[in-house]
């Protein structure tokens, strides 16, 4: 079992600080603060983890601005809609003036605020986001926040979907597929198809018939960070394909995420020789038949595996497998740096034939220098999902804590979100209005792009990221 103490403490966090060249250009450097307070102790029966002699692992975050103040993995300098318009989403409705459909389906860079909270159900196809220069910022929502559905049926399709399209930004957003659509193959909680610098951070999904979140065609510089995804619905109660039909060389990054009542692709892992694929910090939570999975049908994929926790939960089998190298349809070896990861539970570590492919050090440089498992569990706990957390993944985080709960067959319920009171927003350009007065702007003037305190950080970007720690309690 595990036990914490300082719950306040329990935080990891990978923090920016801006520091200028000899140019006076603003450059980044990262700074990794390690989690305190903190006392573990597990079952030696059941419980195993990979040799703790560290390896050489020297991270090559990704070069310029960042998306957001610690943004991770390949996707990290996704511009999002930064320097766009900015559309206030204050009507649940699906379609029309002031809709999120309405933000999604227009073109140029623009940045999705919200002045409401609760469930936005589409009773049309759900939009597919196709224009490039985008942020979905839910976190600015009032009380319990945004969680995403449809209506079921013929238009029961994935509710976020972002297809042939670059530099979209994604946090906190919910996806709940609680009704029946009419096409399974096409009911993942999200898609991202052929899309490039895409960052999908602090969100949650749950109850696709499908992949919870998939990866499918010529995508790039992908990052899935700091997100729940649970209670597939079997018998495809997945949790994450990375990739599918690849189409040349991708990199992508699945880091602190939660995994939890999926039968396997905890996560699945399938690309083409050259790509860089991470797979750091994570927690997965009662897997049936395989936690990660990694296959050859592309010509082996290079994958690092660094830094997880793979926890057995009530319907997880002795068969069962941690690390799974999949030799059907071969077409090459795969390249597989595994270290450091934690197996808690009767299963086995991984398949026979993985130390055939296993290489002593990352196929290519990992993006950022990942924790030590002994630390991942208590900070995914803390972290993941979008925030406020709302009563579905309370129930998910207390179930992992205490090893408890199984893979459902029907989906559940939305919960329902607290309303709250959206802040003050005068010349509606998407801040509030009392932030602005303490930042030194003008609340009635439209100057979401300007820099209000003269810091480098527009009053758009420092607002989005002063939002995101607000409802993150820190």
């Amino acid at each position: 079992m595990l036990s914490t103490v300082g719950h306040d403490d329990m935080r990891i966090r990978l923090h920016r600080k801006m520091h200028s060249d000899r140019s006076g250009a603003p450059t980044k450097r990262w700074l990794f603060v390690g989690l305190s307070g903190l006392a573990l102790s597990f079952a030696a029966s059941s419980c195993s983890a990979e040799s703790t002699i560290a390896p050489s692992i020297v991270p090559e975050p990704v070069e310029g601005p960042l998306a957001f103040p610690g943004a991770v993995g390949h996707g990290a300098g996704s511009v999002g809609g930064r320097g766009g318009r900015i559309f206030v989403v204050d009507s649940l409705a699906d379609s029309g003036d002031g809709t999120l459909r309405s933000c999604l389906e227009a073109s140029g860079p623009r940045v999705c605020v919200f002045q409401v909270s609760g469930t936005i159900r589409f009773t049309e196809r759900p939009p597919v986001i196709r224009n490039p220069y985008l942020t979905i910022a839910g976190q600015t929502a009032p009380g319990g926040g945004i969680t995403l559905a449809h209506s079921g049926g013929a238009v029961g399709m994935t509710p976020l979907l972002i297809k042939n399209t670059h530099d979209v930004i994604v946090r906190h957003i919910r996806v709940r597929l609680d009704r029946t659509g009419a096409f399974r193959e096409a009911e993942d909680a999200f898609t991202i198809e052929n899309s490039d610098n895409v960052i999908l951070d602090h969100v949650s999904g749950s109850w696709a018939r499908d992949e919870i979140v998939n990866g499918h065609g010529e995508n790039d510089r992908i990052t899935i960070s700091w997100s729940i995804f649970a209670e597939g619905i079997p018998r495809h109660d997945k949790c994450a394909l990375l990739g599918g039909d690849p189409d040349g060389p991708q990199r992508v990054s699945f880091i602190g995420n939660l995994c939890a009542h999926n039968g396997d692709r905890n996560p699945d892992v399938n690309f083409e020789p050259g790509s860089c694929v991470e797979v750091l910090n994570n927690l997965l939570y009662n897997a049936q038949s395989q936690f990660a999975e990694v296959w050859e049908s592309y010509g082996g994929s290079p994958v690092s595996i660094v830094g997880n926790v793979m926890r057995a939960g009530r319907n997880t089998g002795r068969q069962a497998v941690g690390i799974d190298l999949e030799r059907i349809g071969s077409t090459g070896r795969a390249r597989i740096f595994h270290w450091d990861n934690l197996f808690e539970g009767r299963f086995r570590d991984h398949s026979q034939v993985l130390e055939e492919v296993a290489v002593p050090a990352p196929p290519c440089p990992l993006t950022i220098r990942p924790m030590p498992a002994s630390e991942t569990a208590a900070a995914v706990m803390a972290e993941a999902g979008a925030f406020p957390r709302d009563a579905f993944d309370q129930r998910i985080v207390s179930e992992v804590r205490d090893r408890t709960g199984r893979i459902v067959r029907y989906p559940g319920t939305i919960p329902t979100a607290a309303a709250g009171e959206p802040y003050g927003d005068e010349d509606r350009d998407g801040m509030d209005d009392e932030w602005e007065r303490v930042m030194g702007g003008e609340p009635e003037t439209f100057q979401p792009w300007d820099d209000a305190d003269a810091d480098g950080v527009s009053n758009m970007d420092a607002f989005l990221d002063a939002m995101h720690r607000r409802v993150m309690g820190q």
